[in-house]
């Protein structure tokens, strides 16, 4: 039997023990402002009667206000201490004290009480502290023995300047810690950007460099090379002219990399308007490209730049995987939804793609275009066209933050 029992507390207390240790630090002192509220009451009730004359029915009553407004320590002190203060006024009134007993007060009030006036001296607004103050000082100074008043009150007074030194130590050490938490985020801050600088530094000169040197090569080559027909110096023209295009990309997107962090949202992002800029720079490549343009909705920027950007991706695969076919472009929408078409006939010397080859229909290309559309809620689908060659298709919300559904068919 008593091993059963002692399984028994063991099994209780492996069940309260996680229960405890899930306790919050505020929850402990809950608990123990609870637990000594409750010990003082049990003080403050047998021993009212040696200290006042109170009826055996009012006791529990004097007792609870003397002790019970302790439980407002956290929650309220302000009231708890009003409570306390008013009982302290009335009590002395009411009930005379027995003959062996000169203070006004139990020895359970007068802790309960000094008690909440530190907590009010601690966390209430300033006002509330000077009538706590004031009222509890002038409450001993009329009510104490003899000329115990005017010691009261110094104590008194000691006591709030005691609670409001530790409030201002905490709302110091606060402070302290509210500037280290914002000098941390700055240090971490200017770390993002040294990195962003370090970054756009390497790209200026591996990227920005090699296309200086392309316009520069393209620019020169009439000069340099001679014999050259009139064909050959469009040509060349025209690379300088894209390369030039690109290399303006760049540096703004090198620009926004060395900025503070503040201005991305300001730099100017290619949209819709720049749609015949780049079908130019394409014709100017040597590719037929033929345009379509429906009515169209406003578009917020971010949308704006991931159709331009699934043009640009679009037209390049174009370029490079069906050489020779005719690119078209279809740009159109309504309220709900704006679409982007752009699809090549089968010809030339491949026979797909405005995408990508049937080999790399899942590479990074119509990766990065999905996941462009994806972002402002659209989506994107690719692949060959039943008549021969490649269509790519966009659908984006034209209203910010709402979502395109899936197509049923004819993803890739």
């Amino acid at each position: 039997m008593g091993r059963a029992i002692g399984d028994g507390t063991t099994g209780v207390a492996a069940a309260v023990r996680p229960r405890v240790a899930r306790l919050s630090g505020s929850q402990w002192a809950d608990i123990v402002v609870v637990f000594v509220t409750a010990v003082l009451f049990t003080i403050a009730w047998p021993t009212l009667q040696v200290t006042h004359h109170v009826p055996a029915g009012v006791q529990p009553v004097i007792a609870g206000i003397a002790a019970l407004p302790l439980i407002l320590i956290r929650a309220n002190p302000a009231l708890g201490w009003a409570i306390s203060a008013a009982g302290a006024l009335v009590i002395p009134i009411v009930y005379e004290r027995t003959d062996d007993y000169d203070f006004p007060w139990q020895v359970v009030h007068v802790m309960v009480l000094m008690a909440m006036l530190l907590a009010v001296s601690m966390r209430s607004p300033l006002p509330v502290v000077a009538v706590a103050w004031v009222s509890t000082a002038l409450l001993f100074l009329a009510n104490a023995p003899g000329q115990d008043g005017r010691g009261w009150a110094f104590g008194l007074t000691a006591l709030v300047a005691f609670g409001l030194l530790i409030r201002w130590l905490v709302l110091s050490r606060r402070q302290l810690a509210q500037q280290e938490e914002v000098a941390e985020v700055e240090r971490a801050r200017r770390a993002i950007l040294e990195e962003r600088a370090r970054i756009a530094r390497d790209l200026h000169d591996v990227v920005a460099h090699h296309m200086s040197l392309v316009v520069v090569q393209a620019q020169s080559a009439p000069y340099r090379l001679g014999g050259l027909s009139d064909e050959a110096k469009a040509e060349f023209d025209s690379i300088g002219a894209t390369a030039r295009e690109a290399l303006n990309e760049i540096r703004g997107m090198l620009g926004v990399l060395r900025s503070d962090g503040h201005l991305p949202e300001h730099a100017p992002m290619p949209g819709l308007g720049r749609i015949d800029e780049l079908v130019e720079g394409s014709r100017r490549a040597g590719m037929t490209v033929t345009v379509e343009r429906g009515p169209l909705a406003a578009l917020p920027e971010t949308a704006e730049l991931a159709l331009y950007r699934i043009a640009q991706e679009s037209l390049s695969n174009a370029a490079r995987h069906a050489p020779g076919a005719a690119v078209h472009l279809r740009l159109s929408g309504d309220a709900a939804v704006t679409e982007l078409r752009v699809a090549n006939d089968a010809g030339g010397s491949v026979a797909v793609a405005a995408g990508a080859t049937p080999d790399v229909v899942s590479g990074h290309g119509i990766i990065g275009m999905r996941d462009r559309a994806l972002s402002v809620g659209g989506t994107l689908t690719a692949g060959p066209r039943p008549g021969g060659g490649f269509e790519v298709c966009a659908r984006i919300p034209s209203v910010p933050g709402a979502m395109v559904a899936e197509p049923v068919v004819g993803s890739a």
